[in-house]
């Protein structure tokens, strides 16, 4: 399965490195990611309130699950958009 993190911090860094231990999954993408996440996951220039871009993103690389780390995207309705685009 392939799997999209939403954020650039310490917890979605935390996220990623036990993702990455699972051979359940195939990909993890981290939007935007950082230096340390870059080193267990894709980094991916979009950020996490580009709802728009993201729900464009998941569609297109055919991600399975989304992690959403910080708040801001929860805020502006992601989870609602995400079930909504499938």
């Amino acid at each position: 399965m392939k799997v999209l993190v939403l954020g650039s911090g310490g917890r979605e860094h935390a996220l990623c490195w036990k993702l990455a231990q699972s051979n359940r999954v195939s990909k993890i993408y981290c939007a935007p990611g950082n230096g340390g996440i870059g080193e267990i996951a894709e980094n991916v220039d979009i950020l996490p309130e580009d709802i728009d871009g993201l729900v464009d993103f998941a569609k297109k690389k055919n991600i399975g699950l989304t992690l959403v780390g910080p708040e801001g995207p929860l805020v502006l309705g992601i989870v609602d958009r995400f079930k909504k685009e499938g």
